[in-house]
């Protein structure tokens, strides 16, 4: 199994195999280069900013050439760029941005914390809520979202990982990982809410 950072304020992991020079490219160019497309979407809707993504994307890159010893052959390498990716973003990006370093999960909590919002009753916005809406709305109705919640959303709902996948990439319990979706799910629900109701679509996002 790939050799993971421990915390999340380290962006990289630990060196613990010695390829050679030829076998990293190797790896490098047929396990790394093809999510290039996915980083890069992963990037912008985390910063936000075209530029910074790119700059988010090139580092992520960087960091997984110089540390491509912790890889293992064979296992997820896209789940193991998108946590560089991640750990890169929190240490260095997120530090000029605007938005709180943390969601206070509290506050959300408090509105959707009844019996009939439950984990296991959220709608997938995969099959529901966004599948007759425009993309531009759903997109900016996702990038206002905290990023914590943003980034739940993209990583399941976008592309695709498992939440055992998710809990690897964030560091955080898998219980974690359902109940901030779920509130991420609805937090986007309501903003999509009022113009799914403009086009005809409000049955889609009623309970």
């Amino acid at each position: 199994m790939s050799t993971m950072p421990e915390t999340m304020s380290d962006s990289t992991p630990s060196p613990t195999r010695g390829y050679t020079e030829e076998q990293k490219y190797q790896i490098f160019n047929k396990e790394f280069m093809p999510h290039i497309d996915s980083m890069y979407n992963f990037a912008f809707r985390l910063t936000t900013d075209e530029d910074d993504a790119n700059d988010l994307v090139q580092d992520t890159y960087l960091k997984a050439f110089r540390f491509i010893s912790s890889f293992e052959q064979g296992t997820n390498a896209k789940a193991w760029l998108f946590r560089i990716l991640k750990n890169s973003f929190i240490n260095d990006y997120r530090k000029k941005s605007k938005e709180p370093a943390k969601v206070d999960y509290h506050d959300v909590e408090t509105t959707y914390n009844s019996e009939d919002s439950e984990t296991e009753h959220t709608v997938d916005l995969r099959a529901e809520t966004v599948s007759d809406l425009i993309g531009d709305e759903v997109a900016t109705a996702l990038n206002s979202l905290p990023v914590d919640f943003r980034t739940v959303i993209i990583l399941c709902d976008i592309e695709g990982f498992t939440y055992e996948e998710m809990a690897k990439i964030l560091d955080i319990p898998i219980g974690t990982v359902r109940s901030r979706l779920h509130r991420a799910r609805n937090l986007l629900k309501e903003k999509l809410r009022d113009y799914a109701a403009s086009m005809g679509y409000n049955e889609n996002l009623d309970d």
